[in-house]
């Protein structure tokens, strides 16, 4: 069993208020478990309005595979145009 976490550290410069923030990582969070079948959480800088921190994480039974999808992942938070990326890591466990 391999496990892949990903740590995506986001901007939000649309975000002015810590509401507008959670309801753009909501939005963010349902899709990337919808097309990945990921965990998804807000892990770190909950109370900064522009500024997230996501935690994804997969299972699989290769490491290719779970490398593949948390990839995926990070380019489907790079195609949505009201987030900026950071910085991510993947990790395999």
């Amino acid at each position: 069993m391999i496990i892949g976490l990903c740590t995506v550290e986001l901007y939000i410069p649309d975000a002015h208020s810590l509401k507008a923030k959670r309801q753009m990582l909501l939005s963010l969070k349902d899709r990337l478990r919808d097309k990945f079948n990921v965990s998804v959480a807000e892990v770190d800088e909950q109370d900064l309005w522009q500024k997230a921190v996501l935690g994804i994480a997969c299972v699989a039974n290769e490491g290719k595979h779970v490398n593949q999808v948390l990839d995926q992942a990070v380019n489907l938070i790079r195609s949505v145009p009201l987030v900026e990326l950071v910085q991510f890591r993947i990790e395999l466990l």
